[in-house]
């Protein structure tokens, strides 16, 4: 399978374990879930795929810190403006969009993994010099 066919269903998984949750936690909580899960889709989405396409070029470390600064300004602008503006509650706005959010890095952990051990028949030690700070 294919760097982008892994993405898409790792993804695909994380957000149907996420959807799937939001119908079965109280009511009042299921609006707020649904929201973190579009927004970690919307932001993640791309951001993983983005690094996914890095791994062994030279902007692979550029590519990962911004995603992790775009990560943490969507935490917070959920937790500033979003969640308060919509009148959800902020416990599980936020837990459920930082769980997701990690459920996703996990996804692109496991694919860039998953691409290193196709990489040249040595485990994937090539890639990974490759892409290590010198």
């Amino acid at each position: 399978m294919t760097a982008t066919g892994r993405y898409l269903v790792g993804v695909s998984a994380v957000a149907a374990a996420a959807l799937f949750l939001s119908f079965v936690l109280p009511p009042h909580d299921g609006p707020a879930v649904r929201l973190a899960l579009g927004i970690a889709l919307a932001v993640q989405g791309p951001l993983g795929w983005w690094l996914v396409r890095a791994v062994g070029t030279d902007r692979f470390l550029l590519v990962w810190a911004a995603g992790i600064a775009a990560r943490l300004a969507v935490v917070v602008a959920c937790a500033l403006l979003i969640a308060p503006k919509l009148g959800l509650a902020l416990e599980p706005t936020l837990f459920a969009l930082v769980g997701v959010l990690m459920g996703f890095v996990m996804v692109e952990a496991l694919v860039v993994r998953a691409g290193d051990a196709g990489v040249g028949g040595d485990g994937g030690d090539t890639e990974r010099r490759r892409t290590e700070v010198r």
